[in-house]
């Protein structure tokens, strides 16, 4: 086979392709009267450095700055953390909690502080993460300042991908992640969809519409294995005294 011939062959088998892709299909006409309004929701209000914001109307609010009446520790008692002044305090050793409720496909909106003055350097300055389904990571560090591995530091989905942009705050200052979140999908015990992630970082786009290798490890990238289409929200106790006020989320579903 020459040079000349293979190339168009290949050109012919990706016209092939192109033209047996699926293009996605709306059941309902263009500019249809019959075609449901989406439902009408009242908008959260913006966190101040001072002052937390509101949660949209259709939100699950997870911490208002009062309790933890919505999160448990790993034996499903209460959660150890501190909560004062509006925030809640991972108090170490005491580790991970997780929500009370279960979540798939979100987005979530959480705010977090990094420990003043700061301690260490690396892996070592204000670690935490913020767990999808209790699985998928996504990393909370001080990373103003602070070198380190590019997929541990502060936005990365840990030990996959690094932020896009590294948009830290000084230590002290809030910050915000919002995070839309969609579960792998499986049918007959097989992956058919990877779990995919977007990011924005105090809102600036951090990860876009990124899809997972597989679960969180540290040290290595395990694959996906079949679960429960929701799972607890988890934030981790890693030994430094981050603070987390703010949080809500929203389900997603798919129409």
């Amino acid at each position: 086979m020459t040079h000349k011939t293979w190339l168009l062959l290949s050109i012919v088998f990706s016209l092939i392709q192109l033209s047996m892709a699926q293009v996605p299909t709306i059941k309902w006409k263009i500019h249809d009267l019959n075609r449901p309004n989406p439902p009408i929701i009242t908008a959260g209000t913006a966190s101040t450095p001072e002052t937390a914001g509101t949660a949209p109307s259709d939100a699950v609010v997870l911490f208002d700055g009062k309790d933890l009446s919505k999160w448990v520790d790993k034996d499903g008692k209460p959660a150890a953390w501190k909560v004062e002044s509006g925030y809640m305090e991972v108090v170490a050793k005491t580790g991970n909690i997780s929500t009370r409720d279960s979540f798939g496909d979100c987005q979530l909106h959480v705010e977090f502080a990094e420990p003043t003055p700061a301690h260490g350097e690396s892996q070592e300055r204000g670690n935490s993460g913020v767990f999808l389904m209790s699985t998928y990571e996504i990393q909370v560090l001080d990373s103003y300042e602070n070198k380190t591995y590019a997929d541990g530091q502060a936005g990365a989905v840990y030990g996959q991908y690094p932020p896009l942009v590294n948009a830290s705050r000084p230590p002290g200052q809030w910050q915000t992640y919002d995070i839309i979140f969609h579960r792998p999908r499986f049918a007959d015990g097989k992956l058919q969809h990877p779990a995919r992630i977007t990011l924005l970082h105090n809102g600036v786009l951090v990860q876009d519409n990124v899809e997972l290798t597989g679960p969180t490890a540290h040290g290595e990238r395990p694959a996906y294995k079949p679960g429960a289409e929701k799972a607890p929200l988890q934030l981790q106790d890693h030994g430094d005294p981050l603070r987390f006020r703010n949080i809500w989320i929203r389900e997603l579903h798919e129409e």
